[in-house]
């Protein structure tokens, strides 16, 4: 059993000492100094990177756009807005702040809401027995995220909901 365990020790010292030891065929070494033992490989290739010239600095004359297409471009541009200003709706976001059968809650809730967010518009529906109450017309999910952030002590179920909304017409 000695023997083994011997034999075991003496093959893991021949398999470290092999495993540092340095590689041959390398080119150049130095030593780094600051660990000692430890060398640094340095290798010289810039015989093989290409070499090109610098290219003279001339001046280039300006050229202008031969086939402007800005008349056409307005035109069609015209065209959309037209079109756009037909549309009165649009998928985007609501903020769902009620959904329940007690009238006085929500009229309280919609109250204290538009003290605390003036600027939002709140819709009140009633679907036997329910009454729902949703607040803003938000395009983007960050925008109803932000008001949903300043009304959350009021509301605390409150959620973000996928809705069709107005569009604002006062630009």
């Amino acid at each position: 059993m000695n023997n083994r365990i011997l034999n075991l020790i003496l093959s893991l010292l021949v398999l470290l000492s092999t495993a540092c030891a340095p590689s041959a065929g390398k080119s150049t070494t130095t030593d780094t100094g600051k660990f000692p033992g430890k060398e640094k490989v340095t290798e010289d290739l810039s015989v093989y990177r290409p070499k090109y010239e610098a290219p003279e600095t001339t001046t280039a004359a300006r050229v202008e756009p031969t086939n402007h297409v800005n008349n056409k471009v307005a035109v069609l541009m015209d065209t959309v807005a037209s079109v756009n200003k037909n549309f009165k709706y649009m998928q985007g976001y609501r903020i769902l702040a009620y959904n329940g059968s007690q009238r006085q809650d929500v009229m309280n809730l919609r109250k204290s809401i538009l003290t605390r967010v003036p600027e939002v518009k709140d819709y009140l529906t009633y679907q036997q027995p329910n009454f729902r109450l949703k607040i803003g017309d938000f395009s983007t999910r960050i925008e109803a995220q932000k008001v949903l952030n300043r009304v959350s002590d009021l509301i605390p179920n409150a959620q973000i909901v996928q809705d069709q909304i107005n569009i604002d017409k006062s630009y």
